[in-house]
């Protein structure tokens, strides 16, 4: 009797290893199936935002009614080890899913969320708190330095998870379907505006949303401070933010921003990364000025106060937001005045 049932076990496992690769080959077509069918939804990178005046940029994309709770608890489900970011998943208590991020980009990435949200381009719904509860949550591999011995999480940005929406892949600043479009050229003076010099092409998602493939940059930590190399390149710093040069040059027909991403010389033995740093600096040069003028004229829609909520939303203190605000201002009327 041990001898049938050590043979039958044999053979469910030999079954199992036979059919295992057939399973995993059909769940790998049915991904590709889906992949394939999204890549065929009309194209988008914009949509109107209406009447910009009346957005809450307090709470942007994702609204009121999406905003975590400051005082909920969440439940620890899994540390993401891609990126340069700490960052680790979460469900509250409503079964929403959440991913957390830690470190230097979470304020810069909430408020410039916010203000590509009301020129009219897709972004995450990004919130920032100063603190969360977070149940279960063991010794992480990074961040460390951002929690408690209770289980409390300092400065976090919460992006919420939809399910609704599926990324399909990412996509290149110079070859997409939007080359020579008005709505992709105001995207590239959005990055320039908020000093992204972050422009890798994994940080551009495609999503596939109902009816819609929607492309976004879907990163946007590395922000408000300033562009340059390795060493020269800051996040979410006021000073060198209001330091840098907005503008290089600007003619009849086109304009030129600044954007430094070019490594030393010296490190050009690794040449792949050379090349594609050096080829994020194009990403805003020789912008048409009628679409620099477009963007200006739609970010000069916004209220001063509406400005400020974009900073008031990533907890910045008193004093950067209204520094964080002038500069943004002060670059929306260096559009408008070309």
């Amino acid at each position: 009797m041990k001898q049938l049932d050590c043979a039958l076990n044999a053979a469910f496992i030999l079954l199992f290893l036979l059919t295992f690769p057939i399973r995993a080959m059909a769940q790998k077509d049915a991904k590709q199936k889906e992949r394939e069918k999204a890549a065929q939804l009309p194209a988008v990178i914009w949509r109107d935002p209406g009447d910009i005046s009346r957005l809450d940029l307090i709470y942007g994309a994702g609204g009121r009614e999406h905003a975590p709770d400051p005082n909920g608890t969440y439940t620890f489900e899994k540390e993401v080890m891609h990126g340069t970011s700490p960052k680790f998943d979460v469900k509250d208590a409503q079964g929403v899913k959440w991913r957390v991020k830690l470190g230097e980009e979470v304020q810069a990435e909430t408020a410039a969320t916010r203000l590509l949200w009301a020129a009219g381009y897709f972004v995450d719904e990004d919130y920032y708190l100063p603190q969360i509860k977070v149940e279960g949550l063991p010794k992480l591999h990074r961040g460390r330095e951002f929690v408690t011995n209770d289980g409390i999480v300092r400065r976090v940005r919460l992006e919420r998870k939809k399910k609704e929406v599926k990324k399909i892949g990412n996509w290149d600043w110079f070859k997409n379907p939007f080359i020579g479009t008005k709505e992709l050229n105001g995207l590239r003076v959005m990055m320039a505006l908020l000093n992204n010099w972050d422009l890798k092409d994994i940080n551009n998602s495609i999503y596939a949303v109902g009816d819609e493939r929607r492309y976004l940059v879907s990163d946007v930590g590395a922000t408000f401070g300033k562009t340059g190399n390795s060493i020269g390149r800051s996040k979410s710093d006021l000073k060198e933010y209001e330091d840098s040069k907005f503008i290089e040059k600007d003619t009849a027909h086109e304009v030129d921003f600044t954007m430094h991403s070019r490594p030393f010389v010296l490190t050009a033995v690794n040449l792949p990364n050379y090349e594609k740093r050096t080829k994020m600096e194009n990403v805003t040069k020789h912008i048409p000025s009628a679409d620099v003028k477009w963007l200006g004229q739609l970010l000069g829609k916004l209220s001063n106060e509406q400005v400020r909520d974009c900073f008031r939303a990533a907890g910045y203190p008193p004093d950067e937001i209204e520094g964080y605000s002038k500069e943004v201002e002060k670059r929306i009327g260096a559009l408008n005045a070309l």
